[in-house]
């Protein structure tokens, strides 16, 4: 359960405005999975499989459950349209999700109604939530988020603050390398337009070490990065030894 906290919220937040507004553009395409979101859609078999293995075996659960992660209370943080957020609510998650595009968080509240599920799904950001959620969350899925704030450092410490003792973050992103710019960048978005022109900024990619450097300082121990790479032919994510591009990483307090 939550734990109050005498302290407020910082005054600022890692929020970047042009970001929510990027977002904000596509946020009716969320639910289409040959739209604009549609890489995502992909990509989602692949994060909800590690997902479910890797809090089931932190919290020593059973994986096979119909419902495994009923005694969790997870923190979704930049949940988009809800694509990780409705699957976990499935597995039995008491979910709060979070978003700085408002009509990211209005289409997700329409479409979770329709599924008859129940989300807590709020527009805000990380730093909002510390007041009166400080050490409140078992887990925090932080997937695909972090390259679209404005300061990452600070976005990390603020989810860490948010997670409770023996609580568990799953960071996903895309490394700031070469190949992750022609892979990523250039050949997704200028030449196979899987996803709109701009959706990603090289320069604010983020390398592995910048993930762990915060999340270390605030006394979290990290693992990875584990790499997730697609098969062009298969049409496949899997997980692999090669973070160039994609990855994840696994912090816990």
């Amino acid at each position: 359960m939550p734990s109050p906290s005498s302290s407020h919220a910082p005054q600022t937040t890692s929020i970047d405005p042009d970001e929510v507004a990027k977002f904000s553009a596509m946020a009716a395409d969320w639910w289409d999975p040959h739209g604009k979101f549609r890489p995502l859609h992909q990509f989602n078999p692949v994060r909800l499989n590690f997902i479910r293995d890797t809090v089931s075996q932190h919290f020593d659960l059973d994986r096979k459950s119909h419902q495994p992660f009923s005694s969790l209370r997870f923190l979704d943080i930049g949940c988009g349209g809800g694509l990780l957020s409705e699957p976990m609510c499935r597995l039995g998650a008491h979910m709060i999700s979070v978003d700085a595009a408002k009509a990211n968080v209005q289409t997700a509240q329409v479409h979770a109604r329709e599924q008859g599920l129940d989300i807590d799904y709020r527009h805000g950001a990380a730093e909002n939530l510390i007041a009166d959620y400080k050490g409140g969350f078992d887990v925090i899925l932080n997937m695909e988020v972090i390259e679209h704030t404005a300061d990452p450092e600070q976005f990390l410490k603020s989810c860490a603050a948010l997670l409770r003792p023996g609580g568990l973050m799953i960071v996903a992103t895309i490394n700031r390398t070469p190949k992750a710019r022609l892979l990523a960048l250039t050949m997704a978005e200028r030449v196979l337009r899987w996803l709109p022109r701009g959706t990603h900024d090289y320069d604010k990619l983020v390398r592995p070490e910048e993930v762990r450097t915060p999340l270390e300082a605030s006394g979290m121990q990290v693992e990875g990065p584990i790499g997730v790479s697609y098969n062009p032919l298969s049409g496949v994510w899997r997980i692999s030894n090669d973070s160039a591009v994609n990855y994840m990483m696994v912090a816990q307090t």
